[in-house]
């Protein structure tokens, strides 16, 4: 895949990601708004029926009052008769209607106790009322032969009139009682309760009645102030203007948590959908990034392999051409040495093509493992023999510091051997000039702890961090300038891993490494 086509891909996979989840937060925020308006309107409803039921009450409070008043009374201070007579007649049909009233006004002067203890006028209106229906009806030579006739007759004491003249006494006292005293505290706080809970809406509430200029009142639930940004409101009492004369405050402290629960389901599936495809995208863009970067290490193991093998083969050729020369070819000496080449050159391509096919059986399980008690000093001992004449060819030196006290491990010999091995010789291929490698042995109460120490050339982090991965070399231009194929590292992790160790490498940049192995004991 071509760089440009990648970035392309990361690119477009990016932006869907980003919109699918800019859709799901913009459902999610609009849910969570509509659930909050709905809730405001509930509120707003339960508020107006809340100021409905508190205005009847007091009004029929006051009704009660008035009526109290005049049922037990004597004699009026005044009294007035009106009549009122309403006839009509229809010729075409025959009929006339009469309907007539007489009303009794008694005016009376009375002492209150609700309105400062002051004397007010009550009219008390009684009346009968009369209904009269006639109906001629025709005999056969066009006269008047009989008349039908209906009569009704009631009287009643008429208290809506009543209430149209002590209107002006209502208004004085809603303007003269303190708010208090026309609602009580525990009577407000009950109906806010019920209306709400018509609307089911079963939240902790704390309110507050203030006046039209902000003055607070004994109205309120503890010590509520008001903020406007949380509350709701809603005016509780009307003037004679029909301009607002108090108004009621009230605030839900879990509000939020009750919005939120009425979507929770929603919610969590929303945003576990929104984790799916952060987790998908993340996967496919690791899985994008890491094909592409074992593509580029594959590629750099088969040039690198490739130009393993040239030399070898190019050496083999040649051996072959000089011993068909006749002047070679009866020279027992130098057949034989051309032999030896061919032979050594063979030896090396069938290592190369053994370490490979080595990690790839370990990758698989294909190699049985067999574990036995071993010393891992002679283990290490072992493993320096192999590499001495390579260090002495390159006129370094290699120091052990065993201070392990308990040195038996369970593992298998040949392969623990073959991962010190494999680590000696990174330490010299990485070191310029005359390598400088320090051998540390240690124990603990569970693990062998065995530390390579040299003074190569070090690496970087993120070199650190990908180290021990198959085919993995560091890139400086020339990958051919060290000798290998990303495989000797791998190998070590691989083993150790398999005698249930660990590995890991400390390093730093011009200065060298230490490779750590720890092993448990036995």
């Amino acid at each position: 895949m071509g760089k440009k086509m990648f970035v392309l891909i990361v690119a477009l996979m990016s932006i869907s990601l980003v919109g699918i989840i800019t859709v799901q937060l913009y459902w999610i925020n609009n849910a969570v708004e509509s659930k909050k308006e709905q809730f405001k309107n509930d509120v707003q409803k339960s508020l107006g029926s809340v100021s409905q039921v508190i205005n009847e009450k007091e009004e029929t409070f006051f009704d009660k009052k008035i009526e109290g008043l005049t049922d037990n009374v004597g004699l009026a201070n005044a009294a007035k008769i009106r009549n009122y007579l309403f006839q009509e007649i229809d010729t075409l049909k025959k009929e006339r209607v009469t309907f007539g009233s007489t009303f009794l006004e008694e005016n009376f002067k009375l002492p209150t106790d609700f309105l400062d203890n002051d004397s007010i006028i009550v009219k008390r209106v009684s009346g009968k009322q009369d209904f009269f229906h006639s109906r001629l009806i025709k005999g056969v030579d066009n006269a008047f032969s009989s008349t039908d006739e209906k009569r009704y007759s009631f009287t009643k004491r008429f208290t809506d009139i009543e209430k149209m003249y002590y209107s002006p006494y209502f208004e004085y006292y809603k303007k003269t009682k303190p708010i208090h005293q026309r609602v009580r505290n525990n009577e407000l706080n009950t109906t806010i309760r019920e209306e709400l809970d018509k609307r089911n809406i079963y939240l902790d509430f704390k309110y507050g009645v203030y006046s039209k200029d902000g003055l607070a009142t004994k109205l309120k639930s503890g010590y509520y102030t008001i903020n406007q940004k949380e509350s709701y409101q809603y005016p509780l009492f009307f003037n004679t203007n029909g301009d607002v004369d108090y108004e009621l405050f009230i605030t839900f402290p879990s509000e939020k948590e009750h919005i939120l629960s009425g979507i929770s389901n929603i919610l969590l599936l929303s945003l576990f959908f929104i984790l799916i495809i952060i987790i998908a995208f993340s996967s496919s863009l690791y899985q994008l990034i890491r094909q592409k970067k074992i593509s580029e290490i594959k590629t750099d193991f088969i040039n690198n392999m490739t130009h393993e093998f040239k030399t070898p083969i190019a050496t083999i050729n040649l051996a072959l051409d000089s011993i068909k020369n006749p002047k070679v070819i009866n020279d027992n000496e130098k057949v034989l040495r051309y032999v030896q080449m061919i032979r050594d050159e063979n030896k090396r391509m069938h290592s190369q093509v053994e370490n490979v096919l080595r990690i790839s059986r370990l990758e698989k399980n294909q190699v049985e493992i067999s574990k036995e008690s071993i010393d891992m000093h002679d283990i290490i001992d072992d493993a320096i023999s192999h590499t001495s004449l390579l260090i002495e060819d390159r006129k370094g030196s290699l120091d052990t510091h065993f201070e392990a006290i308990i040195t038996e491990v369970p593992g298998n010999q040949f392969h623990l051997t073959n991962v010190i091995v494999n680590i000696l010789e990174n330490a010299l291929k990485y070191s310029e000039g005359s390598p400088k490698i320090d051998v540390y042995t240690e124990s603990t109460n569970k693990f062998f702890v065995l530390k390579v120490k040299d003074e190569g050339i070090g690496m970087s982090k993120a070199v650190q961090k990908n180290v021990f991965d198959k085919f993995y070399r560091e890139q400086k231009g020339n990958i051919h300038d060290v000798k290998g194929h990303g495989l000797g590292l791998a190998y070590v992790k691989e083993i150790v891993e398999k005698h249930h160790g660990s590995v890991i490498v400390e390093s730093e940049k011009g200065v060298g490494s230490i490779f750590t192995v720890k092993l448990p004991l036995i």
